[in-house]
């Protein structure tokens, strides 16, 4: 069996109820529960003389972390911390000063950091000052992760502690769209680049990040653009940028630019420093060959996406078919498998909703294959001659499927 990916914000009470449930798995011969417990457990135990404890520790090495008594620690850390409770982080770290240091989650690895970082993450100022008071050493961590998360008041209180732009926070910022942070990293003095000092490539992330915020997106490239960075003077790049005047102009040069579809090249131009490896562009359903309302619904421009149906851009507009059969999709599929659905946008499923208004066509077929990166799972899946329904049902990451979404499509006759 995989191994399990431990939340940012673990909930001690359902991880006790995983652990029960694989306890009875293991003890009824479940060939995964077994796999887990061989894979992770130090000792050879007979299924049916498993004990809890066992399940638990188990349970807590999946997770990446060293005992279910650290997993628990974990829990109760980074509870604390969101809850703002200055006195029962103060508890764990005295009582094991070891914490300080160690991953707030307990994980070998973990982004967030100790617990003073991931104070930063949160904006919890009070937290952060104790644990700075008890000796946390992070202060630069913590920094850099205000930065990202766009905390920026918290940030201003670690540059106070001595922490300063690492070669890094441009790109953070643009990683998270966070034009505040961008702003506040630029004003103490970062570049406008990476830490080879490639000007394009925080360009590069604001086009192909996971991340998605229109408003911040749009704002940190203009950002760049007063800082001299050429970018495309293309529709798609339009679109990024939330530039309805500048689309105004392309659809009055081009009174077919709404039927017109994009190579992947055009959506993410290498002048702006994009990626030549295709799968690091960071979307859900398939852009390459969209048409600029597939690029919207991707990337939660759902104002424009309405400017654009209202002048004349059609709902049911198929992607291009490659040579292999492989496009033809409507922008509707797109609300099914989505990236702004995968971080916490189009949860509502408004814009599915919009489109079926316009007359989208529920029940349009398509075939399509796709790989996503940086999870478990990279490799290219395969979907023939599917309707929106039957994508979402068949997709291989159930994360990025938007279940309100296809239940909009189904009550206007959607079928699988």
């Amino acid at each position: 069996m995989s191994k399990r990916h431990f939340p940012v914000r673990p909930n001690l009470e359902q991880l006790k109820h995983q652990a029960k449930d694989l306890l009875r798995a293991i003890r009824r011969g479940d060939a995964d529960a077994l796999a887990e417990l061989r894979e992770h457990h130090p000792k050879a135990i007979e299924p049916e003389e498993a004990r809890l404890a066992d399940a638990q520790h188990a349970l807590a090495r999946a997770y990446g972390l060293a005992s279910w008594p650290r997993l628990v620690t974990a829990c109760r850390m980074t509870d604390a911390i969101w809850r703002g409770d200055l006195e029962a982080v103060r508890v764990l770290v005295t009582k094991d000063p070891r914490l300080l240091e160690e991953n707030a989650r307990g994980t070998a690895e973990s982004n967030w950091g100790p617990p003073m970082s991931y104070a930063a993450n949160v904006g919890q100022d009070a937290i952060i000052e104790m644990l700075h008071g008890l000796g946390a050493k992070d202060v630069q961590h913590a920094f850099d992760r205000a930065c990202l998360q766009e905390k920026i008041e918290t940030a201003k209180k670690l540059q106070a502690m001595g922490a300063r732009p690492s070669a890094e926070a441009v790109m953070w910022s643009c990683e998270t769209l966070s034009a505040s942070g961008l702003e506040f990293a630029l004003g103490l003095g970062a570049p406008f680049a990476d830490r080879d000092g490639n000007e394009m490539a925080p360009v590069a992330m604001l086009l192909q990040t996971y991340s998605r915020h229109p408003a911040g997106k749009h704002a940190c490239l203009e950002i760049a653009s007063r800082r001299g960075i050429a970018l495309p003077e293309t529709a798609p790049m339009a679109v990024h940028r939330g530039r309805m005047d500048l689309l105004q102009e392309h659809l009055r040069r081009d009174a077919g630019l709404f039927r017109r579809t994009f190579s992947h090249e055009e959506i993410y131009p290498p002048e702006a420093g994009c990626d030549g490896d295709h799968s690091l562009a960071l979307h859900g359903t398939p852009l390459e060959g969209g048409t600029l309302l597939h690029l919207c619904v991707d990337f939660d421009e759902i104002e424009l996406a309405r400017w654009m149906v209202e002048h004349g851009a059609d709902v049911n507009a198929r992607a291009a078919v490659d040579a292999e059969g492989f496009g033809g999709h409507t922008a509707l599929f797109g609300c099914v498998v989505s990236q702004s659905y995968r971080c916490g946008r189009q949860t509502d499923g408004k814009f599915a909703r919009m489109l079926l208004d316009y007359g989208a066509d529920p029940n349009r077929r398509a075939s399509l294959r796709k790989r996503l990166r940086f999870v478990e799972d990279q490799e290219m899946h395969e979907y023939r001659d599917v309707t929106p329904l039957a994508w979402g049902e068949r997709f291989a990451g159930k994360e990025w499927v938007n279940r309100e979404a296809m239940g909009l499509i189904a009550e206007r006759g959607g079928r699988i």
